[in-house]
This record gives C-alpha cells, sequence and structure tokens, in this order.
C-alpha cells in the first residue's frame, strides 16, 4: 500500500511537473495568471513627487496645430525656458517625441544648439523590429523576435547634441503592458531605453550611483510595478508652459516628460495596473522610470525552479489527504490556497514574479479528485454494506440507516405498539436426519426464502432467522398502516405458498415439511440491543414471547392468533375459536384463534387476489 501510494504521488509530482510547464511556456494561460498578478499586485502608491509629465495636450494642439507641422523653434522655446535660470533647471528633460527628420534648417539648428547647451535633454529614438532566424551560440538556428530591422532616429544635428534612449513600448500578448526594456545590444554599441537613460541622468544629478534593473531574456526585459493610474501623475499642458501660465520653477531638480497626451496622437495602452483604462505612452515611461529609482522591478521565476516546487507540495498535498476527512482537507487547501497568494505578494515585493493561480488550480484539482473519489468510494462501500447487511437484518432498518439522517445506530430502543410473527417449519429436525446436508440446505433456503418474501411484500421487518424459525415484526422501525392486519396476512400468504413446496419436495425428496405460524400484537421494546462493538436490532417483551409460544403451539399447518390480533381483524379474516391454551413461561393461559382464511372486504385495499378459507 505505501508503495501505491508513492507510486501515486510521483505520478502527481510529475503531472504537475509538466502542467506547470506548458502553462507557463505555452498558450495564454501564463497572461492569464499575469492577469491576476496585476490585481493582486499592481497597487497605486505614487510617491516621487519630482516627476512631471509636460503634456502635448488638446490644447496645445488647438493653439499650435497639429505636431506635424511644428517649427522646431517651439520645442527649442520650451528647453529654453526651463533651463533659463540653470539653478532652477530639470534635473533631466526627456523627449517622448521623435524628431527624425529635418523640416527648417534655421529651427532644425536652434534646437539642437538649444538642447546642447542645456546638456539635460533625452531624446528619443525607436528600433523597428522584424523576426529573423539567427545562429546561437550552439551553432543552432533560432528565431530572433527582436532583431533590429531599421533604426529611427532625431535628425543629425540634434542626435549629436542630446543624450538618446529608444522609446519602444513592449506590449505583452495579452495586450497589457507590464515590462520594459532596459537596454539593447545592436551593432556593437549597447542603446538605452528612454526611461533608462532618463534614470541615468537623474541620478547623476543627485550625486547618486545608477542601478539597472536586473533583465531577463534575448532582449534584456523586466517587469516593472506601477506607481500610479492613469493622470496618477502631475500633467501640465505644454501651451501653458510656453505662455509662462506654469512657473519653470515648479521643474527645479526634477524629472520632466514631454510627451503625446491627446487621444489623437495614438499614442496610449493598456496598463497593467488599469485593466480597463488607457494610458498614454509618456505616463507608462514616468511609471517605468519611478520603478526603477524605487527598486520596484522583477523577474520570472524560473520555470523549472517553480515546477519542482509546486510539484513537491502538490505531491504532498495529495499524501496528506489521502487520510483526512473531508472537512481537514478542505481546511487545509483553503490555508495553502491564502498562503499561495501571500508568498506571491512577498515574492513581488522582493522582485521575482511568480505564478499565483498555477498551484491553487492543481491543489483544486487534486481535492476534487480526492473528494469524488472518496465519494464514489463511500457509495461503493454503502452499497456493499448495505447489500450484505440486507441479508442478516431487515432491509427497511438498513434503508432507514443509509437515508435517514435523524437515525442513529446506538444502543438502547423504544416503546412501540407491534405486532410480532413467528413461524418455524414442521417436520423439519427429522426431514435433516434421512437427507444428505446439501439437501437440507436446499429445503430450509426454499422456505425461508418464502417467509421472507412474504414479509417484504406485506412490509414487515425481517428480524431474524433462528435456526428453520423466522421472527418478523410490524409497525417498526417506522410507523406502518394496518400493522396487524399486514401480519396476518403474511402468515396466510406463508401457509399459501408453503403448500406448492411441501409438494414439491415430497415428490424430490418423499419428505413432506409444513409451517407452524403464530401471531401476536402489543407493546414491546424495539432498538438495537447488545454493545458498541455488536448489536442486533429486534423487539423484546411479553408480545414477543407469546407469539413465539403461539408458534411453538400451532400445529403442523396451523396459523395461530392471539384475541387481539382477532379483535383487530376480526372483521376480515375466518376463524375457528380454539379456546384458552396454557403457554410455557404464562401464569394464565391465552385465548387463541386458528386462522381459516382471509374475507374480501380485507383484500380490497390491497388490490391482491383474496384467498378464502373454510
Amino acid at each position: 500500500m505505501k508503495h501505491l501510494c508513492r507510486i501515486r504521488a510521483a505520478a502527481v509530482t510529475a503531472a504537475v511537473i509538466l502542467a506547470s510547464l506548458i502553462f507557463l511556456y505555452f498558450g495564454t494561460a501564463g497572461y492569464w495568471d499575469l492577469g491576476i498578478s496585476d490585481r493582486l499586485n499592481q497597487k497605486e502608491s505614487v510617491t516621487n513627487k519630482k516627476i512631471y509629465i509636460i503634456g502635448i495636450d488638446d490644447r496645445t494642439l488647438k493653439q499650435y496645430g497639429s505636431i506635424n507641422t511644428w517649427s522646431r523653434n517651439i520645442p527649442a522655446k520650451l528647453v529654453s525656458i526651463l533651463n533659463e535660470v540653470p539653478d532652477e533647471a530639470p534635473a533631466v528633460i526627456g523627449f517622448d517625441v521623435i524628431y527624425s527628420e529635418s523640416a527648417q534648417r534655421g529651427a532644425d539648428d536652434n534646437f539642437a544648439r538649444v538642447c546642447q547647451e542645456a546638456g539635460n535633454v533625452v531624446c528619443a529614438m525607436s528600433f523597428s523590429f522584424k523576426e529573423q532566424p539567427e545562429k546561437g551560440e550552439d551553432g543552432r538556428i533560432v528565431y530572433n523576435p527582436y532583431h533590429v530591422d531599421y533604426v529611427i532616429e532625431p535628425y543629425e544635428n540634434l542626435k549629436d547634441a542630446v543624450m538618446l534612449g529608444f522609446a519602444n513600448t513592449f506590449v505583452d500578448s495579452d495586450g497589457y503592458v507590464r515590462q520594459a526594456m532596459a537596454y539593447l545590444d545592436h551593432e556593437e554599441e549597447r542603446v538605452y531605453s528612454l526611461s533608462t537613460r532618463v534614470y541615468d541622468r537623474y541620478q547623476k544629478n543627485r550625486g547618486e550611483e545608477t542601478v539597472l534593473p536586473a533583465v531577463y531574456g534575448r532582449n534584456n526585459r523586466f517587469f516593472f510595478s506601477y506607481s500610479g493610474k492613469p493622470g496618477g501623475y502631475s500633467v501640465v499642458s505644454m501651451a501653458d508652459v510656453l505662455d509662462g501660465t506654469v512657473d519653470r520653477a515648479l521643474f527645479q531638480d526634477a524629472i520632466v516628460l514631454v510627451g503625446a497626451y491627446a487621444v489623437g496622437m495614438q499614442d496610449s495602452y493598456m496598463p497593467a495596473i488599469a485593466h480597463n483604462s488607457q494610458m498614454y505612452g509618456v505616463e507608462i515611461h514616468a511609471n517605468i522610470i519611478e520603478a526603477l529609482l524605487e527598486g520596484r522591478t522583477q523577474l520570472p521565476v524560473s520555470p523549472f525552479v517553480y515546477a519542482a516546487a509546486g510539484a513537491l507540495l502538490c505531491g504532498l498535498f495529495y499524501v496528506g489527504t489521502r487520510k483526512m476527512r473531508p472537512l481537514s482537507a478542505t481546511v487545509l487547501f483553503a490555508v495553502l490556497t491564502v498562503l499561495n497568494f501571500v508568498f506571491g505578494r512577498v515574492m513581488y515585493r522582493r522582485g521575482w514574479i511568480v505564478p499565483v493561480v498555477l498551484v491553487p488550480v492543481c491543489l483544486l484539482v487534486i481535492y476534487l479528485i480526492r473528494m469524488v473519489r472518496e465519494y464514489l468510494s463511500e457509495i461503493m462501500r454503502r452499497r456493499r454494506v448495505i447489500n450484505v447487511f440486507k441479508q442478516y437484518v431487515a432491509p427497511q432498518v438498513v434503508d432507514k440507516i443509509s437515508k435517514d439522517k435523524d437515525f442513529e445506530l446506538v444502543i438502547g430502543g423504544e416503546n412501540r405498539h407491534v405486532a410480532v410473527l413467528f413461524v418455524d417449519i414442521r417436520g423439519f429436525t427429522t426431514m435433516s436426519e434421512s437427507l444428505e446436508p446439501e439437501e437440507v440446505v436446499e429445503i430450509l433456503n426454499e422456505y425461508l426464502g418464502l417467509t421472507t418474501q412474504a414479509i417484504f411484500d406485506n412490509g414487515g421487518t425481517l428480524d431474524k432467522f433462528v435456526g428453520d424459525a423466522t421472527m418478523a415484526v410490524f409497525n417498526a422501525p417506522f410507523d406502518l398502516d394496518d400493522y396487524i392486519f399486514r401480519a396476518v396476512h403474511t402468515a396466510w400468504d406463508m401457509q399459501a405458498g408453503a403448500a406448492a413446496i411441501a409438494e414439491k419436495f415430497s415428490k424430490r425428496f418423499g419428505r413432506s415439511v409444513s409451517f407452524g405460524i403464530g401471531v401476536n400484537c402489543g407493546n414491546a421494546v424495539v432498538g438495537n440491543i447488545g454493545c458498541d462493538f455488536r448489536m442486533d436490532y429486534t423487539a423484546i417483551g411479553d408480545t414477543v414471547n407469546t407469539a413465539a409460544r403461539l408458534e411453538s403451539n400451532a400445529a403442523p399447518g396451523q396459523i395461530l392468533l392471539s384475541r387481539e390480533v382477532y379483535e383487530a381483524v376480526e372483521d376480515r379474516v375466518f376463524v375457528t375459536p380454539i379456546g384458552e391454551i396454557p403457554l410455557k413461561g404464562k401464569s394464565q393461559g391465552v385465548f387463541v384463534y386458528q386462522l381459516d382464511g382471509l374475507k374480501e372486504k380485507g383484500k380490497e385495499d390491497r388490490n391482491e387476489k383474496t384467498v378464502s378459507g373454510s
């Protein structure tokens, strides 16, 4: 059993490892998990008050026209205003605008000159990527989705006058921005992103060390935490800065980002922090820069390490819950799920992206499989127990135990008014002495089958077999309508069926047997009699003893009814009064009647064929 358990645990572990790798490497499942991680970990927390956005908004476009028609004197004027007083100048000015083509030579030269004199300007460039096969370090051909096809750079004079950084925004396959590229090695030169370049310039201005984030992949990516939802940063209209409405001292020693802040400029994306909103590209750069300043960047955890750890946990969960009760297993599953999310939060803050739903899903599958297996096993076990149990005790009792939630199988009983029937095979002992054991068993089974079927057909409870005798109780364990007549009817059915069986065995073995039956009614204690580890559902009391004595006094083929039974069914039976007879163990005799038949009236409600007596 232990060996089998280890095999199952190993199988579960292997399945979880495989599922983990598929989850993390293929399809959209990994991004679905990242979406859950976004909601769990991306929290609004703008802390750096020294990042400002000068937006090229609708008011600016209305005043100065489409940005494609602008003279370069307009951005030149902006740089001049911001750097007019050196001591009040920004630490860095980042343009999320690519000035790639020369327009008016004088204005272009002026913009380049102003930027060069300022010395704190970073301008955007852009890479155009194209997937292309390349030979890897091991000599194998791999497809590089970030092969640089061409570069879009500022015009020549401006490129020489400013710092450059590529402004590409990287959108995951699910449509959300949650990663950035730190740098790219192109033509044996390392080119930094716009956000990284602005961050580096700001750190140097403050005299602080530039610490680049840890990166992964061929394109040197990293995950970052957003600091705010769309509109979380201070945004100033470019028009207000140009006309002097905004005091330039506001931007002293700050990071100033200039970029599109109008819908028509088509520079907006879906941020990971707000799945139902759009965020302008310049604001995404602001979030990346603050993440670099605050050290809130992350790397994805190794899928192999995570798969192994998750599989180990799931394997232990599988083994640990095999013998647990359902409630305990449910509590353990809930605790592990909560701890998984807590672990994900902790790891995120420590700089690692950990899948948050993979392990709970695997645990849930294991939990559900266990629950279903336990449920089916319990059904099969109960079915086997019930089928076996019904062979020894009344099926009604078994059904009551299996279905009635209020029924408790405990020691003790209740006082009920019942009808009790005893039936015994007359001449069985003598016959058994002259027959083979197998033949005796065959005859006994035939007669007991008849008595049992008659009891069940009339709604009685088969109490027990005592050798070749059968005891039945009516009106226990449940209330039974017309139970006294049902007991009488059962006796008549037994007697009627015995004639056919007697004829059958008389021809076969040359021997004939018949029944002696006694029926009584009255109060009896009905319930479980015995001890905690062995109990028997039965009825005890004088009523039962009297029924047994009636049966022992009945002649072959005779049914004896007590006075109480006869008075309850007298209008539905044919009887012959026998008179008072002494019964063993009783000081006074009991008046009894011999059942001769059943009347039509007694059969109407039962819709059965009437059996008439003499």
